[in-house]
């Protein structure tokens, strides 16, 4: 188990990229292949983003500080007396091609993904696992289309340089302080999504998924068809970091998930052992590890403190309150 709170100083992300290969930007080849792997280029990304504003590690310090106190505070309990607070998401549809052009059906599919896996309905919820006891429940958020935006595009393919979510070639962010904007694209370089942390730019801020990527139904495809992309990513939106913390056996600032070597891919046994010190069981079926989508149901209690911080009073989400 994680043992200390690391501060954002110890080098966590503000964008994570989930892909198969290397990022760039607006690659110029063909019709990306559909993934078989996640893997992820968010070194690159951070660097970019901390180069074009040093003053972000400075608010992602203040966030982590924030978490903390929230997490041990003993009104935690009482943030959402209502149940639940109702995100409105913003879809912005960037197409070349016609299949590329997502239906709403299918941008309705991915709704009904986060709301399944967010309140812990989700089918695959109930699988035995060594971490039963530690499970989540409902975290407290529920989602609603709010609106659909479709834009006709030449882009072949997009990259993280966040061009999508600019109106010279993309579709700039509605209402990004109360609304959350997901943009749904062809990902160049094999990536199948990346999102903001809190305390970034609202002119960048949300999610980003490839089309093959999105929801359960229509290009939706194997074996990232059930969604759970945008699980994972509306996590990092809420600032889970990714489970190994991007690093060997890093800190993912959550003290009941296990230390991970590594992220793990694929549909790994139940039994899977890390290589740090322990030699913990790992808690692959985890939304933010790397396994497929039919491998990954669940979030851990801790990990449901961390995202209501960020719609707490106070919090760097407190205006969709």
């Amino acid at each position: 188990m994680k043992k200390s709170f690391v501060l954002f100083a110890s080098g966590f992300l503000l964008i994570l990229g989930c892909n198969k290969s290397t990022s760039e930007n607006e690659i110029p080849q063909g019709e990306e292949p559909v993934a078989t792997e996640r893997r992820c280029s968010a070194d690159d990304v951070l660097r970019q983003q901390i180069a074009a504003d040093p003053s972000l590690r400075t608010r992602m310090d203040e966030i982590e500080e924030f978490t903390r106190r929230f997490k041990d505070s003993p009104q935690a309990e009482t943030l959402l007396p209502d149940g639940t607070i109702q995100i409105p998401v913003v879809f912005n549809v960037l197409y070349r091609t016609a299949a590329q052009n997502v239906s709403q059906a299918q941008l309705q599919s991915q709704i009904d993904v986060l709301n399944e896996d967010f309140a812990a309905l989700n089918a695959d919820y109930n699988a035995s696992n060594p971490y039963n006891n530690v499970k989540a429940g409902n975290v407290g958020v529920t989602f609603v289309i709010d609106q659909v935006k479709r834009r006709s595009t030449n882009t072949v393919s997009w990259g993280t340089n966040d061009a999508m979510k600019k109106s010279a070639k993309g579709i700039a962010p509605t209402s990004p302080t109360t609304k959350l904007n997901i943009w749904v694209c062809n990902m160049g370089g094999g990536i199948l999504g990346y999102a903001q942390f809190p305390g970034g730019s609202s002119a960048t801020d949300g999610v980003v998924l490839d089309d093959n990527a999105t929801g359960r139904t229509g290009t939706a495809a194997a074996p990232f068809n059930k969604g759970r992309t945008g699980t994972h990513e509306v996590g990092h939106w809420m600032n889970l970091r990714h489970i190994w913390g991007d690093a060997t056996c890093g800190n993912d600032q959550v003290s009941d998930t296990p230390l991970h070597n590594t992220a793990n891919y694929g549909c790994p046994s139940a039994t899977h052992r890390s290589t740090c010190t322990g030699t913990p069981l790992e808690m692959t079926m985890n939304y933010m590890d790397y396994t497929d989508d039919a491998c990954m149901y669940m979030f851990s209690a801790g990990q449901k403190s961390r995202m209501q911080a960020v719609f707490a009073v106070g919090g760097p989400r407190a205006s969709f309150r």
